[in-house]
């Protein structure tokens, strides 16, 4: 199931730039999705070998950090634990940390000791993938949710569809553009960002996943986690 989402982020893009330094748009989706995940943990719930569903008490959230190589730059996998219960500030932080030294990240550190042998023989990324889906050891290291941010390469408005993969949940932060918008009986421009939230239908009934999103997008509008006493 896709939602293609348009959120009003007006009041968390002031209190963002209102830090020092200033916060990251990618951490506030993350600690927003994680928290209205952990509300309602059958959209990060998936099925083991057996078949069973299996969910998790807090939220890993896996993310891209666009990191430089040698080679140019590469989007680089990294988990955000226990979002749920984190942040923005936290999160932010270690988001730039790993931009700044990949090696701080596990998958990091994986991709400088096997990336370069693993990628040489044949069938043993999609033999990964096929492990990674279903077992409970390794979504415990690669996470729940995916929170995947292009937006900001671009410039405005604007979705992204992406293909079906190891998560049950996943949200693509696509563009944002002021617009205008209707606030008590007034036109105001606002900034208004587009997100798509992918939610496999094999796991998730349909209620749920509305449920999941109407709170997701109150979060965003509100901003409610930046506040202080929304981190338990």
């Amino acid at each position: 199931m896709y939602g293609l989402v348009e959120v009003d982020i007006t009041t968390a893009t002031r209190l963002l730039a209102g830090h020092d330094p200033p916060g990251s748009l990618t951490a506030f989706v993350v600690a927003s999705v994680a928290r209205a995940a952990a509300a309602h943990p059958a959209v990060h719930a998936y099925r083991n070998w057996r078949g069973q569903l299996v969910t998790h008490r807090h939220v890993d959230v896996g993310t891209m950090v666009e990191i430089s190589t040698p080679h140019g730059p590469f989007a680089l996998p990294h988990l955000l634990r226990d979002a749920d219960i984190r942040d923005v500030p936290d999160l932010t932080a270690e988001l730039r940390r790993v931009k700044r030294d990949p090696s701080a990240s596990s998958s990091g550190r994986w991709l400088e000791r096997a990336g370069p042998a693993a990628t040489r023989i044949p069938g043993v990324i999609p033999a990964m993938y096929a492990v990674m889906a279903r077992s409970v050891a390794a979504r415990q290291r690669i996470g729940t949710v995916a929170v995947t941010a292009v937006g900001m390469f671009a410039g405005g408005g604007g979705f992204g569809i992406t293909p079906l993969s190891l998560y049950s949940l996943e949200v693509i932060v696509g563009g944002m553009s002021q617009r205008p918008r209707v606030i008590d009986g007034q036109v105001t421009v606002r900034d208004i960002l587009d997100l798509t939230v992918a939610i496999d239908h094999n796991v998730v009934d349909g209620a749920p996943a509305a449920r999941f999103t109407a709170e997701f997008r109150e979060l965003l509008e509100s901003a409610a986690v930046m506040s202080p006493s929304s981190v338990a």
